[in-house]
């Protein structure tokens, strides 16, 4: 089957799971293509178990798709520099110190409470794995998904401190946690001694390299932008920017994510004010906002399919199932940790811990992450684990978000 057959039949089946979601499910666009598409999923699952083989068909089908080629080294450049675009970023400068803290220290320090928790956990049950490859799964479940994050709080209506907090976290913790777990899969595939030293450095250069290469081919497109005034040729040169500045970034070994993030803040702030005419403007914002739905529902509708590649150990999905906590407390650990240092310092509302740890929306990153781990004994384990956090993950915290957010709203 041809890439292009393959994309025509995603997009087909995403067009009508949108339909049936804004007919009869009436959830929140990115979270109701998932739950349809899941529903689908265990719809050919079962009638596979009935004799037909229409389930061994679609699973034919949808497993020719790569996930993680298909969001890492495509979607996610597009998804990042969306969503960054349209983020104020006074107003993340203003709360930098916890923004950091949350995409730096909390990430390492979740990664290694879920790595030791999931180590001892997956012993527990017979499966035990190396402490590296616990590490991995600390690493890719760590991080929060801006994808998934964003989408949930356009209709949440969160108070603008606490949005800019919880997004401008997800928007750096995600490069970060991507820098992280390709360290770490380094250090498993090509067999080196673990080095926190080596580590740090490379840490290092991967986020600030990127964070430089986003800034400077960021200030090079609003030099362009500026010089033009036409919408047709603005639109292009982010077209341009995005898909050569997510491959520069990557042939130059910095990371990718961090630098769309940079340069979507650099085009949406520096060069929405002074590079562009209002025609421009509108245009541009209205392109983008295109791009970021139809991807989003595309990536939710892989997310929900991806059931049907999955190993069905029974056992599997209860460890998976006993993550969730362990999860969602190392979450809170690692978000109380900077936020309760940094209140002596800095005014921070008393419910911004909670919400932060429920808005700690997993996505389809993880997913991508677990998918890129190579072949071995503990690969399904792990990839399962990652599923079903990341389902509860998106389809209970997502859809209880917004509840959270009135209540805490009404009681201050």
């Amino acid at each position: 089957m041809s890439i292009f057959a393959l994309i025509a039949i995603l997009l087909t089946v995403t067009a009508l799971l949108s339909w049936v979601n804004e007919r009869y499910l009436r959830m929140p666009h990115t979270i109701g293509v998932m739950t349809a598409a899941l529903v689908l999923s265990i719809m050919l699952t079962v009638l596979g178990h009935l004799g037909f083989v229409v389930d061994q068909w679609a699973e034919e089908i949808f497993g020719r798709i790569d996930f993680n080629a298909v969001l890492m080294k495509g979607m996610l450049s597009f998804l990042l520099f969306a969503g960054a675009l349209h983020v104020d970023l006074s107003a993340l400068l203003q709360r930098k110190w916890t923004i950091l803290s949350l995409a730096t220290v909390g990430v390492v320090t979740s990664t290694l409470l879920v790595a030791g928790a999931f180590y001892f956990l997956v012993s527990a049950f017979g499966y035990p794995v190396p402490f590296m490859w616990a590490l991995l799964f600390g690493a890719l479940i760590s991080p929060t998904d801006p994808i998934a994050v964003l989408g949930i709080l356009k209709s949440a209506h969160a108070p603008e401190s606490l949005e800019t907090r919880i997004v401008g976290e997800s928007l750096f913790n995600d490069g970060v946690g991507v820098v992280i777990f390709t360290l770490l899969l380094g250090f498993v595939t090509e067999r080196k001694e673990f080095s926190w030293v080596g580590a740090g450095e490379l840490l290092l250069e991967e986020a600030v390299g990127g964070a430089v290469v986003g800034l400077v081919l960021g200030y090079l497109a609003y030099r362009m932008l500026k010089s033009v005034d036409n919408y047709t040729v603005e639109v292009l040169i982010t077209l341009a920017l995005v898909s050569g500045g997510y491959a520069l970034a990557g042939a130059l070994h910095t990371s990718g994510p961090i630098a769309m993030v940079v340069a979507g803040l650099f085009i949406g702030n520096h060069g929405r004010v002074f590079g562009m005419s209002d025609r421009t403007r509108q245009h541009l914002d209205t392109f983008w906002e295109l791009i970021d739905e139809v991807l989003n529902a595309l990536l939710f509708v892989m997310i929900g399919l991806e059931l049907l590649v999955l190993d069905f150990d029974p056992i599997y999905f209860l460890v998976g199932a006993l993550c969730i906590p362990l999860v969602l407390t190392a979450r809170a650990i690692s978000v109380s940790i900077p936020v309760t240092v940094l209140r002596r310092f800095l005014p921070i509302e008393r419910y911004t811990i909670r919400m932060l740890v429920w808005a700690g929306v997993r996505g389809g990153i993880s997913i991508a992450l677990a998918l890129a781990l190579p072949p071995s004994p503990y690969r399904d384990l792990i990839l399962v684990a990652t599923y079903v956090v990341v389902i509860f993950s998106i389809f209970v915290q997502g859809l209880s978000i917004g509840r959270l957010v009135r209540w805490t709203a009404a009681r201050t």
